[in-house]
């Protein structure tokens, strides 16, 4: 099943809490009972990959002001019938920041988010099951994209001072966190 390796990661994700669980929970069941999860043309929803996109320095996470959305936010976007959704926050990472060369600096998926898209010229409201991935930058140097306003190198302290989604703050907290990094 081409579903498989998605939802070996799903089961092998550790969630933080009762909500992180919930989210894992209807995620498996998303993926499980809609054999065409990777298909933007599956209108209710659909699976997504994207990137916790660390700086060479591991003290600093690279985020983009999203033009449609109009918000902060980490690279990634719709898997377009590639199942494998690591590739899928890779190749994502590497559009929208122009960094190329971007690595995992691990196979399992770090964060995961289940997230309503508002109805947008010819697509209606529908959901984005997002897999995000942590990965490593080679180097600082990006080039902004035309899905983006700007891009950015954050620190925890400037990313807690901005007006971002929770899952961000989450994925932020995760990190810095974890690494001793937060103040």
């Amino acid at each position: 099943m081409h579903r498989q390796n998605l939802l070996d990661l799903l089961q092998t994700y550790s969630p933080q809490d009762s909500q992180d669980e919930l989210i894992k929970n209807n995620f498996i069941h998303f993926v499980r009972e809609n054999p065409l999860c990777f298909e933007r043309s599956l209108t209710k929803g659909h699976v997504t990959g994207s990137t916790w996109l660390l700086h060479p320095t591991e003290d600093k996470v690279l985020l983009h002001f999203h033009k449609k959305l109009q918000k902060w936010m980490q690279c990634g976007g719709h898997a377009d019938g590639d199942p494998i959704i690591l590739n899928v926050a890779v190749r994502e990472a590497e559009e929208e920041s122009g960094i190329s060369g971007v690595y995992p600096v691990e196979n399992g998926i770090f964060d995961i988010d289940v997230h309503l898209i508002p109805k947008r010229d010819h697509e209606p409201e529908h959901l984005h099951y997002d897999a995000r991935f942590l990965l490593r930058a080679p180097h600082e140097n990006f080039l902004c994209s035309a899905e983006s306003e700007k891009l950015q190198w954050f620190t925890f302290e400037e990313l807690k001072r901005l007006n971002v989604e929770e899952s961000v703050l989450r994925m932020a907290r995760k990190w810095f966190m974890g690494k001793g990094n937060e103040s």
